[in-house]
């Protein structure tokens, strides 16, 4: 009988070892190998040192449901940061355990792994927030915020250095990057822990969620706060329906910037009752009600306020004041802009886009369209393309380069309020004309940190600014004042003095009986400075020699002055460009669905 012999099997790689190389997946020569040798080099430690290692690894796991907890458990205010907040029980860490205890080896790592990255970057949303609330007032917007973290890294570089705006670029990225690596691992670690201890876990999770549904149902608390807590589900949610409710709102907006009361009257029928005047628009960086109220900033502020008043009323100029409540807090100072001279609450950046992009009538714009007026721009922070200005109605806009200016930065801004109200002086307003002036300014000194702050020079001595190199020498260190709260609302107030006293020493040398000015804050300034529960109040007052001016807008009820009283009426921002627009004659011919 023939006896059959088998076949020689071809060798089989080991398991776990390097595969044909060139094949999917395969591991290159010597990197298993390797792999094997490190592996066999940690057990080695491990062994010599079991007591380390048993450290090490106790740490380890202490250190990652640590992290775990506190990304569960972080609030998204500042003020809400409290050892208090840590001492909850968070019903995400009772779901997770549960559904990590149920699932296989692979797809308990990967749904742990999951799990990690989604709290990392929740937990860098809530840090997010917490910057945007302390100086914007407001939570950072998933969609739209981005673009301003380059502006910060700007603010930064103005007021610190370009070195420090540098390294905390580095610093967020590496931080960012880092929370989500280490809370993914911090995941893994104590899902394979749970595995490793299945009874027990399970035993655990199932005291913890009973102790949690107790505890929501008798209400217990420690410290006014409730021990169960779902704060990161609830976090996760609001980001959600902030993303939802920002889609929604960009075609609502689109839809409303479209209606316009005053959108198609023409240019004869608007602002008639100015016609001859030299109008001049002007917004203080950050004039905001706590300029004029709050008890550290306010004596020097009014004090300022009763005495350029005085000093207006010599020279034969009156002023009503009142209140705008505006559309942003702490920053995006042009969002206030486009409120107040559009008529629409622009508070976000695709209302800006949305609206700067179409044709509704702004209150600059509507004097260039009666042909009446020469409109111009006086907008030393403007340091780039400002496609805007058409939008805005503007013939000639001056930016931070057009102003002639050889004198130092004053930290973020490019010049002293009174260098650019002389230059303004120079270059338009005081040419001789064939029409009136209409003139937007934007004053920047009062701009954070306010520090180093110009001091008020002789009129006829700043020429190109050089007069202002020693005075930004010796003035206060923005590194001195910005972490500072206390010494932030000192250097605020007198920010807010110098810039007003420019500007009505600018009306009082510059302005004739023709010349009407209306000021306002374009929002006020951030919490550490406002406070934290600081309203979004700005001043705002229009001052002319013509006493029709102010006749005109007798019925808005507002106060004698350029400080206007505690209960005098607070409007919103929006509402001004049709208050002014009907006080002086203008006539609606409405556009749009909403006319």
């Amino acid at each position: 009988m023939p006896v059959i012999t088998p076949s020689p099997r071809p060798p089989q790689p080991a398991e776990g070892g390097p595969e044909t190389p060139g094949a999917p997946g395969s591991v290159p020569p010597g990197a298993g190998k390797a792999l094997r040798a490190r592996l066999a080099h940690h057990r080695a430690w491990r062994t010599r040192h079991p007591r380390t290692a048993l450290a090490v690894r106790r740490t380890t796991t202490a250190l990652s449901a640590i992290l775990v907890l506190c990304a569960l458990l972080l609030p998204n205010r500042l003020t809400a940061l409290e050892p208090s907040r840590f001492a909850r029980i968070p019903v995400e860490a009772v779901i997770a355990a549960v559904l990590l205890l149920c699932l296989p080896r692979i797809p308990r790592r990967v749904a742990a792994a999951l799990f990690g990255t989604a709290l990392g970057s929740l937990t860098v949303l809530n840090l997010l927030d917490m910057g945007f609330t302390e100086y914007l007032g407001r939570s950072f917007n998933l969609v739209l915020d981005w673009s301003l973290l380059d502006d910060a890294q700007s603010f930064v570089a103005d007021s610190m250095g370009g070195a420090a705006a540098a390294w905390a670029a580095v610093g967020a990225v590496v931080l960012a990057v880092s929370l989500l690596v280490l809370t993914a691992l911090a995941a893994v670690r104590l899902g394979e822990l749970l595995a490793a201890h299945r009874e027990r876990a399970a035993r655990g999770a199932l005291m913890a969620g009973t102790v949690w549904m107790t505890c929501v149902a008798l209400g217990v608390q420690t410290f006014g706060l409730p021990i169960a807590t779902s704060s990161a589900s609830r976090a996760a949610e609001a980001q959600a329906h902030r993303v939802v409710d920002t889609l929604r709102d960009e075609a609502a907006f689109a839809k409303e910037a479209k209606a316009d009361r005053f959108g198609a009257t023409p240019g004869a029928q608007l602002v008639p009752d100015l016609r001859g005047k030299d109008m001049v628009f002007t917004f203080i960086e950050s004039y905001g009600r706590s300029a004029i109220e709050d008890p550290v900033m306010a004596p020097g502020v009014d004090r300022t306020l009763d005495a350029r008043t005085e000093a207006l009323a010599k020279a034969g100029f009156h002023a009503r004041s009142g209140w705008l409540t505006s559309a942003t807090y702490g920053g995006s100072s042009w969002l206030g802009h486009s409120t107040f001279l559009s008529g629409l609450w622009v508070d976000n950046q695709q209302r800006y886009r949305t609206v700067t992009a179409g044709d509704h009538l702004t209150l600059t714009k509507a004097f260039e369209k009666t042909g009446d007026w020469d409109t111009v721009g006086i907008m030393p922070g403007v340091q780039k393309a400002w496609p805007e200005a058409d939008w805005y109605g503007l013939d000639k806009v001056y930016d931070a380069f057009g102003m002639g200016y050889r004198g130092p930065k004053f930290s973020w801004s490019t010049m002293p309020d009174q260098y650019a109200l002389e230059a303004f002086q120079r270059l338009e307003h005081g040419r001789k004309r064939d029409k009136p002036l209409m003139a937007e300014v934007i004053l920047t000194s009062s701009h954070q940190p306010w520090a180093p702050i110009p001091r008020t020079v002789g009129w006829d001595e700043i020429g190109d600014g050089s007069v202002y190199d020693g005075i930004e020498a010796s003035g206060v260190r923005a590194a001195d004042v910005i972490t500072d709260s206390a010494r932030s609302k000192e250097e605020y107030g007198r920010s807010i003095q110098y810039s007003v006293t420019s500007l009505t020493q600018w009306l009082e040398r510059y302005g004739t009986d023709d010349t009407v000015l209306v000021f306002l804050g374009d929002h006020q300034p951030l919490a550490r400075v406002s406070g934290d529960r600081a309203s979004r109040d700005v001043p705002v007052s229009v001052v002319a020699k013509d006493p029709k001016v102010l006749d005109a807008i007798d019925d808005w009820n507002w106060t004698e002055g350029l400080r206007p009283a505690e209960d005098a009426p607070v409007w919103p921002m929006s509402s001004f460009r049709d208050r002014f627009l009907t006080a002086y004659g203008s006539v609606p011919h409405p556009t749009g669905a909403g006319g």
